[in-house]
């Protein structure tokens, strides 16, 4: 078994000075290491019943992309305004400076369908509450919360109800 954690880069500095970045694509470039994290991810699913993963932009799409493939189910994804082709239905959120804006198209979720929300990182939770409030307005279900990497010390499970929660990677 793999250290996965060995695999996470931490990068000082950035984006900004006093943050230090969990960089993933390290795990990403080792076969072996991306093999396990997914395998790890879909045990996690298991009790969960989805019917759809949702990704969110844009390193949320790598791990929902691989995900929804091993379980056989449907990929929906979140994305910044202008990128999807198709009418949209959108949440605003704070962030710790200034705003941001998800989109989705209307027609991704149908109503009591169940749904996973997956990203690479887990850290104030204001873009997985966003997209639970994009599923939420299509009267679809958040079934669970998945991500590689947590910053529990951010507490942004707080802001993700009471669906579960599943993080693969704790800091």
């Amino acid at each position: 078994m793999i250290e996965l954690k060995d695999f996470i880069r931490d990068v000082p500095d950035f984006p900004k000075p006093g943050i230090v970045f969990k960089d993933i694509t390290p795990l990403l470039q080792d076969a072996r290491a991306w093999a396990q994290a997914i395998e790890q991810m879909q045990q996690r699913t298991q009790a969960l019943q989805a019917d759809l993963l949702l990704g969110i932009e844009s390193r949320g799409f790598l791990f929902a992309g691989a995900l929804a493939k091993q379980l056989g189910r449907g990929l929906i994804i979140a994305r910044k305004p202008g990128k999807l082709p198709y009418r949209s239905d959108e949440v605003s959120y704070d962030l710790e400076y200034g705003s941001n804006t998800l989109q989705m198209h209307v027609d991704a979720v149908k109503p009591g369908q169940r749904v996973i929300i997956v990203d690479d990182l887990l850290a104030t939770g204001g873009t997985a509450a966003a997209c639970s409030r994009l599923v939420g307005k299509q009267r679809g279900v958040v079934a669970g919360y998945l991500f590689c990497v947590e910053l529990s010390f951010l507490q942004g499970r707080r802001q993700l109800g009471d669906a579960p929660v599943e993080s693969l990677l704790q800091y």
